[in-house]
């Protein structure tokens, strides 16, 4: 029987679980995964934490401990996520261990709704890492405009970072420069570089909801040749661009004082359109020192029927440049496809944190009576 999971793994793809519950760390379920599907870390984040706290008991004993208490709202939120995130850090501390610190790691995100705000952001993200005090978790913040000078405060303070809500190719260039000027800053502030992992979050599956809902409305031939082309070109000429930075002479300087490159990760790989392969977001994009990190579900496709054949993205870049020049001649705005995908992303999270806060005062307000 072909296990698809170990060869995406043995093609140098890491394998992370894009969900956390009470639930899963509970029965076992998360270290099942570790156990059998190559799983070697997860990520978080608000609509995660809201969907896993509206369901279930799980948290209720927690809860109401913290309601006798007399803890507030923020604080209450801020105690089940961080158990939980510190927990699922101690199940994964062998693997950890095992991989030198590139794996094994978790991710939790700093409030939504500090995305605009630089100090906040960098305020929260070393309480999160002081707060979960664990050495394989890392702390996910947004590569907004503003993000971009927060990234770089928060690795140069020696934490590792989970940059997030990447779309564009060229934000995410600004996101590496972001994480070279936190090392530096780092090593200047005594830190030892080996011990600062950090990945760069770029969304796929929005990239092509977002572009082909535009080249419907256009809707001529060549509009609808494009369908479900942007996604996957625009993760390859990322990664285009992460082999062009990582070989330059400021990252040669830092890796030769111990510093390990920040490694690419797929995110939003759930197959929104039905018409879709539901493995393409995985299978398309194979390639050494990345992560690719699913839903469950996907994660389950991807063991029974993808096609893994080796490295999918090298020397891809200009075949995956020709579709963005034909997606600008169709009459796509690119630019503007990414700024709206941005302001989306940060919305929904904002939405999902607030009812993540909702949920938490119905039950804080039935723990007191």
């Amino acid at each position: 029987m072909t296990d698809r999971l170990a060869q995406l793994s043995e093609a140098g793809v890491s394998i992370w679980l894009d969900d956390l519950s009470r639930e899963r760390l509970e029965s076992g379920n998360l270290a099942g995964l570790v156990r059998d599907k190559h799983v070697v870390g997860v990520t978080t984040n608000p609509t995660i934490f809201a969907n896993a706290l509206s369901k279930g008991a799980a948290y209720d004993a927690q809860v109401n401990d913290l309601a006798a208490r007399g803890a507030d709202l923020d604080g209450t939120v801020r105690e089940l996520t961080t158990t939980d995130v510190r927990n699922a850090a101690d199940l994964f501390r062998d693997v950890y261990n095992a991989t030198n610190g590139v794996d094994g790691r978790v991710s939790i995100e700093v409030d939504p709704r500090l995305a605009k705000d630089t100090e906040k952001t960098v305020a929260e993200a070393k309480d999160l890492w002081k707060t979960v005090d664990r050495p394989n978790v890392m702390i996910k913040i947004p590569a907004t405009e503003e993000g971009l000078p927060a990234i770089t405060a928060v690795l140069a303070e020696g934490i590792s970072v989970n940059v997030t809500l990447i779309f564009s190719v060229e934000r995410y260039e600004a996101v590496i420069k972001a994480f070279f000027a936190g090392l530096e800053q780092a090593k200047a502030n005594g830190h030892d570089l080996k011990g600062i992992h950090s990945v760069a979050s770029f969304f796929v599956s929005r990239v092509d909801s977002e572009v082909d809902k535009r080249l419907n409305t256009i809707g001529t031939d060549e509009a609808k040749a494009l369908l479900g082309e942007a996604a996957i070109a625009n993760a390859r000429l990322a990664y285009s661009a992460f082999e062009k930075l990582f070989a330059t002479d400021q990252w040669k300087a830092l890796a030769e004082a111990g510093a390990n490159a920040q490694r690419p990760l797929w995110a939003s790989t759930g197959v929104k359109d039905p018409a879709y392969s539901d493995t393409r977001y995985v299978d398309q994009l194979v390639v050494k020192d990345v992560v690719n990190t699913m839903p469950e579900k996907t994660m389950d496709s991807v063991a029974d029927h993808a096609e893994i054949t080796g490295d999918t993205v090298s020397g891809k870049g200009e075949q995956a440049q020709a579709i963005f020049d034909k997606l600008s001649a169709a009459g796509i705005d690119v630019p503007d496809v990414f700024a709206t995908l941005e302001t989306e992303g940060v919305e929904k999270f904002e939405k999902s944190w607030q009812e993540l806060l909702d949920t938490v005062t119905g039950q804080l307000n039935k723990a007191r009576g």
